[in-house]
């Protein structure tokens, strides 16, 4: 397999998990600004909605989107538990991998425009804040991990978005439970492993 990826951006979920399985798998990185890979390659055709993650299956299919990715690798290795097997509780993480999808990531958007003029940035951060607040309740029961007791690819997903905050000027000092969150998903081997391999620190 090989994983499109632009450094910190929601492919470094993906990233976590190949890692976490020890599937064997190879980085290209493209140039989100130019649109090219480090190959040289034109990424849009490769993944012609022309971002990141796209994972390149062994067989030369093309499978996007975080939430479908993230199934799809847990399934590859079923017995170490990252995504629940059927039930309620299988649509409980996808549960989480949507809202973290289609409302955190969304959410953020604005923020990254370098054109955002500070009434519109005071309206992302204020909804960026409100869907922050739907984890800090989730997690004020007292559970670890999205899901309870067991970490799973929703807590993978969530590191990387909800880390966003640090950039993005405004941190997650005002949800506690959150960035305790990060911090022990942070501490995990192949967290740190992939963040060192897309130089976001010290390998």
């Amino acid at each position: 397999m090989k994983l499109y990826y632009s450094p910190g951006a929601c492919s470094l979920a993906t990233h976590i998990v190949l890692r976490e399985l020890d599937l064997p798998f190879e980085l290209e990185r493209v140039d989100t600004a130019t649109g090219r890979t480090e190959a040289g390659a034109d990424f849009r055709s490769i993944n012609p909605k022309g971002y990141v993650a796209a994972l390149e299956l062994d067989d030369g299919q093309i499978l996007t989107e975080s939430a479908a990715l993230l199934q799809y690798i847990a399934d590859l290795r079923p017995e170490a538990g990252l995504a629940p097997q059927g039930g309620l509780a299988r649509a409980r993480l996808q549960e989480q991998l949507n809202f973290t999808a289609s409302e955190l990531h969304k959410a953020f958007g604005p923020l990254f425009d370098p054109a955002i003029s500070a009434e519109e940035r005071q309206a992302a951060v204020a909804r960026v804040g409100d869907r922050l607040d739907h984890y800090e309740a989730l997690l004020s029961d007292g559970r670890p991990f999205l899901l309870g007791q067991t970490y799973s690819v929703a807590d993978a997903h969530l590191f990387v978005v909800a880390g966003w905050a640090g950039p993005s000027g405004f941190g997650l000092d005002r949800w506690p439970l959150l960035k305790a969150h990060g911090l022990r998903v942070a501490s995990r081997p192949a967290v740190r492993a992939a963040m060192a391999a897309e130089g976001l620190l010290a390998a």
